[in-house]
């Protein structure tokens, strides 16, 4: 029932049945530029437009034959628009609930973010910051090793320096021992050679009767040995039956050796030779062969042994089979 005290004005809610009633004239624009604080100009802006034009209606209604139905109508309408404002609050309130979990989610989201940001960013802290330890301590591992590389090298060129320097004072010790073994040798010489020529004749003198005592030495040793051959061989030709004994023992070796190698070699033939009647072919003839080498090699082994027996070839060769090895 806001229609009948002059709410809404903007938009009056005008029940059935009842004309509508002219829009109420603008208020003038000066009455609010007064000043609003004091008590004269407390009603100054109340528009009782309303207020008649609420009276208006409800003597309209008084007269009227719908005023009881008008009068429901409005109740209903103004219970339906307090119900609609109620749902609405109701609405607004649950938008404002949704809102706020929206809110606290949204809020959790951003937590969740910011956690999840910052993690990210310890993290890649983290790893920048191993990063820049491990290259400071790659870093610090090659000064170290070019520190130790360099202090080898000065290491190595002292080394070279002192072995150089040793092995200069070395040169230089055998070149001064070299002149000095010289020198001494040369001293020698010439001492000798001035020793020498000073004691000539004593030296000539001693190599005179060293080869005087050499050839007397050399002439009784030979006197001495055709004395002693000569009085062996002469007792040996003056006892005929030694003679002949030693010329019949040697007479009858050489006949026994030669008569037994001449033996061996008849029974070898004859073996051969009954062996190769019952052999054919290839193996007859390797057979032979492999005799006649045999043969040739036996007399070439006598040969060679006649031959360092009797260098020279003073000896008598042996027969070998009836014919001359």
């Amino acid at each position: 029932m806001s229609w009948l005290f002059g709410l809404n004005k903007g938009q009056p809610e005008v029940p059935p049945g009842l004309p509508a009633q002219p829009e109420p004239p603008p208020p003038p624009a000066g009455g609010s530029s007064g000043g609003g604080d004091k008590p004269k100009d407390k009603w100054s802006n109340f528009d009782p437009t309303g207020l008649e034009r609420a009276a208006q209606a409800a003597k309209e209604l008084d007269k009227s034959r719908h005023a009881k139905e008008a009068l429901d109508l409005a109740r209903m309408q103004e219970q339906t628009s307090h119900l609609e404002y109620q749902s609405k609050i109701k609405e607004y309130e649950a938008a404002v609930e949704q809102l706020k979990g929206d809110q606290i989610r949204t809020q959790a989201e951003e937590r969740r973010k910011t956690l999840n940001e910052e993690t990210k960013q310890n993290q890649a802290r983290a790893q920048y910051q191993d990063k820049l330890a491990r290259q400071r301590y790659e870093d610090q591992l090659r000064q170290q090793q070019a520190l130790n590389e360099e202090n080898l090298r000065k290491q190595e060129e002292s080394v070279q320096k002192q072995e150089a320097m040793r092995k200069a004072t070395i040169e230089h010790e055998m070149e001064l021992r070299h002149k000095n073994e010289l020198l001494r040798i040369e001293a020698e010489a010439k001492a000798r050679g001035r020793v020498e020529r000073e004691n000539a004749d004593i030296i000539r003198e001693q190599i005179r009767l060293k080869a005087a005592e050499h050839r007397q030495t050399v002439l009784e040793s030979i006197k001495t040995a055709g004395a002693v051959f000569g009085e062996g061989f002469r007792a040996f030709v003056s006892d005929w039956d030694k003679v002949t004994a030693t010329v019949a023992g040697l007479t009858l070796l050489a006949v026994g050796v030669y008569s037994a190698r001449n033996a061996t070699a008849v029974a070898g033939r004859y073996i051969e030779a009954r062996l190769g009647e019952a052999i054919v072919g290839a193996g007859n003839i390797k057979i032979h062969c492999r005799g006649g080498n045999e043969a040739s090699h036996q007399d070439r082994q006598a040969s060679e042994e006649q031959t360092s027996r009797c260098p020279g070839g003073s000896c008598a060769q042996p027969f070998v089979g009836g014919a001359r090895a």
